[in-house]
């Protein structure tokens, strides 16, 4: 799908569907600078067990233009008040009303996703993280805290100094808006979701969110560990909120971004869960 955004470049989104009328469509945003291509096997365990699923590329990653320049003004607050309703209503108009419809984000797609919801709880019937935490540094132990804290200013520094984060030559997160990553980075110092040019306080919206939300965490993810992944729920004091913390076998990866390569069990987690709903 091409999807119109209004005021930008449309977005590139690829649609699985099961056999059949599905249970339920989940509209999956991606981790930092990950294409949603590279979620194919785990959308196709969903449609396997009856879940459609919308995979998004976030703004200048994969399919979804512009590539992220020194021109690039999109933060959270555009992924949450423009992208993600104009996806969510394209979506809805797929697969019609009678679909429950379902965010589920990995990592910063999470964090996004919750945002969006905070603005637009009625767009949807619930939330899906997978491996998505807050990165305030409180949420980490140890020497951990440290490393989270540092990394996450100097990449905001970077990407200010150098117009866009080059994560393309630098080896981590892709080609990102400067602005984005200054909105990471502030999350991750001051533990609050203030992205430049906000028209709410996003704080004070999360707390009244009360939909269904299910938050999986991994053993082996460094990046959004149990404790992350409970500080950003924490967010949401209203929200009907099942914590997983899913251990994978049958050699599935516990990696923060390679479980999407061999997701069955956490398709069954999703799709169970999803049947009470």
């Amino acid at each position: 799908m091409r999807i119109p955004v209004p005021g930008a470049e449309a977005l590139a989104a690829t649609v699985t569907v099961p056999d059949g009328v599905p249970a339920a469509v989940l509209v999956l945003w991606p981790a930092l600078g990950v294409p949603a291509g590279y979620y194919a096997p785990f959308c196709a365990e969903l449609a396997a067990r009856g879940v459609a699923t919308v995979a998004v590329d976030l703004r200048g990653q994969g399919e979804s233009g512009p590539p992220a320049d020194r021109r690039s003004t999109h933060g959270y607050h555009a992924l949450a008040a423009r992208d993600f309703p104009a996806v969510t209503a394209a979506a809805r108009a797929r697969f019609g009303p009678d679909v429950p419809l379902f965010l589920l984000g990995h990592s910063i797609g999470g964090q996004a996703a919750v945002l969006a919801a905070a603005r637009e709880p009625k767009a949807v019937d619930g939330l899906v993280l997978v491996a998505s935490g807050t990165v305030d540094f409180r949420g980490f132990t140890g020497i951990a805290r440290l490393r989270v804290l540092a990394s996450t200013q100097l990449l905001a520094l970077i990407a200010t100094l150098w117009g866009y984060w080059p994560g393309h030559r630098l080896g981590f997160g892709g080609r990102q808006p400067a602005r984005l990553m200054r909105d990471w980075a502030r999350l991750g110092r001051t533990g609050r979701f203030a992205p430049a040019g906000a028209d709410l306080d996003y704080e004070q919206a999360l707390a009244a969110v009360s939909l269904p939300v299910l938050a999986v965490s991994l053993p082996g993810d460094h990046l959004a560990p149990a404790s992350a992944v409970d500080r950003l729920v924490a967010k949401l004091p209203a929200a009907q909120v099942e914590r997983r913390h899913h251990t994978p076998a049958n050699g599935e990866s516990a990696d923060h971004v390679r479980w999407a390569r061999s997701g069955g069990g956490i398709a069954e987690l999703i799709t169970g869960w999803l049947a009470g709903r």
